[in-house]
């Protein structure tokens, strides 16, 4: 019996196709090939040409990689042979240059991808729901729209104080949180992000459209009184009106909330609360102790 974990290519598709996952419609059957280029990468493990076990990561601002899309043939489980692969990979993704974070997010309920995580030594670091809701009128109160920051520098003054300086983790896409540093706030993307204060300035709330299957308006807001500072909602709801014109498919509000966050909302929200998202991570000097 032939062990062997490598790269994978568009052409291994027919070895992922006769893979027996359990999973009725796989998206990856889809976009395959997408996730072996760019910054995205595929590896396989085989047993005598037989893909037994495959998984991956994707770079995010040239610092971060994110482990995921494991999938593991049911008739070969039990065998240690996930977390065979993913150890590989994360090692992987270690040797590139400028990798200085490796993580894995995985969903609460996941429990056999949380044990493989485990098993690699990564540390979790937040836990939050996606909430994602196409109607907020139940928190709107008819108030005013906040300002509008068009400073490049004092929406970068922001971002330092509440994420960088604080060393907290940062929504930097749906599904994609991050231990926050200046790579990911290049100038062009928070130019591209719309950011609005209150009427005194002691609150932000910034804006992102993103598209992951349907479109979104990803809500950042490092506060827990959501549902009590005026005008919040009424400015995330304007904006979300503009871009539902923009889409011709479904659109949603998408906001990463605490669990203290979700026992605060209304008994009448309309947010569809799955089960929330665990972040793992490693830095790159704690691995190098390790190895």
């Amino acid at each position: 019996m032939l062990k062997t974990i490598r790269e994978l290519s568009n052409d291994d598709f027919h070895h992922f196709e006769k893979m027996e996952t359990g999973l009725e419609d796989d998206y990856i059957l889809r976009i395959f090939e997408r996730l072996t280029i760019g910054n995205n990468r595929l590896y396989g493990l085989f047993i005598d040409n037989q893909l037994i076990s495959m998984g991956g990561y994707t770079i995010f601002a040239g610092r971060y990689a994110m482990l995921g899309r494991l999938r593991s043939d049911r008739r070969f489980r039990g065998n240690n042979y996930g977390t065979a692969l993913i150890s590989y990979v994360m090692n992987a993704a270690f040797q590139l240059d400028g990798i200085e974070w490796v993580g894995a997010n995985t969903q609460e309920d996941n429990l056999p991808a949380r044990r493989v995580v485990d098993k690699l030594g990564l540390t979790s670091s937040t836990m939050l729901h996606g909430a994602t809701t196409n109607d907020t009128s139940f928190l709107e109160r008819g108030e005013k729209i906040w300002h509008e920051v068009h400073s490049l520098e004092k929406k970068k003054q922001w971002l330092k104080s509440l994420y960088i300086d604080t060393e907290s983790i940062f929504p930097y896409e749906i599904y994609y949180s991050f231990p926050a540093s200046d790579a990911l706030f290049t100038d062009t993307d928070v130019e591209a992000w719309t950011f609005y204060e209150n009427e005194a300035a002691t609150r932000v709330v910034i804006l992102k459209p993103d598209q992951k299957g349907n479109h979104y308006l990803h809500v950042v807001y490092p506060w827990s009184d959501l549902t009590t500072q005026s005008g919040l909602w009424e400015t995330i709801a304007n904006d979300y009106r503009e871009l539902k014109k923009q889409t011709d498919d479904d659109t949603y509000i998408w906001i990463d909330l605490k669990k203290e966050e979700i026992k605060a909302l209304p008994t009448n929200h309309t947010f569809e609360l799955p089960s929330p998202w665990v972040l793992y991570g490693i830095e790159r000097n704690e691995w190098s102790k390790r190895n």
